[in-house]
């Protein structure tokens, strides 16, 4: 059994392959990821068209690579279906630049993609930093492959789908993991006119507005510079789910913590 490793920022993504190392730690990993960056894909598939998918050499070596020229979620349905038939327990999505929180996750390519191992029944791990520029991986991959480990060893129950979202800090300051809820806020919604002599045009963009998190949620654990770790879909995750995870929560703390 592996992990499939995928995302939307491309396969030659720098936050991809720092992952990627850190989950060589636990099991075997192969990579299906998208040529270029598909943000902003969500689930979308590539329906009535053929997907050509290209075996590349891997920036880790040993790492079976496919470059994907559709959207995160075809990688990952080609991979589970035609790639490892029967051969990927868990899918990990990231690392994402910039957070996948409150709606955003349902545009979120990131998401979208670890959505669709969930869908087929595989455990699926979301993994972002809350920035743009300045990213340093190395905590949110250290903390992925520890989820991972977790979910392998059946300590996490499997099957299900966790978004991650850190704040882009030193492991010294963050401020502990919280286990929350979607704030209920969109930031993709500003649309501007761009006015030409053929005809108008509009650019849908994200909002420049500050998001504002209540306690318990993705956004407010951000801001008190805390992991989030949100159990998707948020509208129907079983109690006990959350309660394993509450357990759980100061345990991959400490663990993430140590040397």
């Amino acid at each position: 059994m592996k992990t499939l490793v995928t995302n939307d920022d491309g396969v030659n993504a720098a936050g991809l392959w720092v992952m990627v190392k850190e989950l060589q730690r636990v099991g075997r990993v192969a990579v299906v990821a998208p040529q270029q960056e598909r943000s902003g894909s969500g689930t979308s598939i590539s329906l009535r068209q053929s997907i050509r998918v290209t075996k590349v050499e891997p920036q880790i070596e040993g790492v079976e690579t496919y470059s994907v020229e559709g959207t995160p979620s075809d990688g990952v349905i080609i991979a589970i279906k035609s790639l490892f038939p029967g051969d990927i327990n868990l899918v990990v999505s990231g690392i994402n630049r910039g957070p996948n929180i409150g709606h955003d996750v349902f545009v979120s390519g990131t998401v979208g993609a670890a959505f669709q191992g969930y869908l087929h029944g595989i455990s699926s791990l979301a993994i972002s930093v809350n920035a743009y520029e300045g990213l340093d991986f190395a905590v949110a991959a250290r903390l992925a492959a520890l989820l991972a480990a977790k979910i392998i060893d059946g300590i996490l129950p499997k099957g299900n789908l966790l978004n991650v979202n850190l704040p882009n800090l030193a492991l010294a300051e963050i401020g502990g993991v919280e286990i929350t809820k979607l704030t209920r806020q969109n930031y993709c919604d500003t649309v501007e006119r761009e006015l030409s002599s053929e005809a108008d045009s509009y650019r849908i963009k994200r909002s420049q507005d500050s998001f504002h998190g209540n306690v318990g949620s993705d956004v407010g654990a951000l801001q008190l510079n805390r992991i989030s770790i949100t159990p998707l879909p948020d509208g129907s995750v079983p109690a006990s789910l959350r309660r394993r995870l509450q357990t759980l929560a100061p345990v991959i703390y400490r663990e993430l913590l140590s040397p």
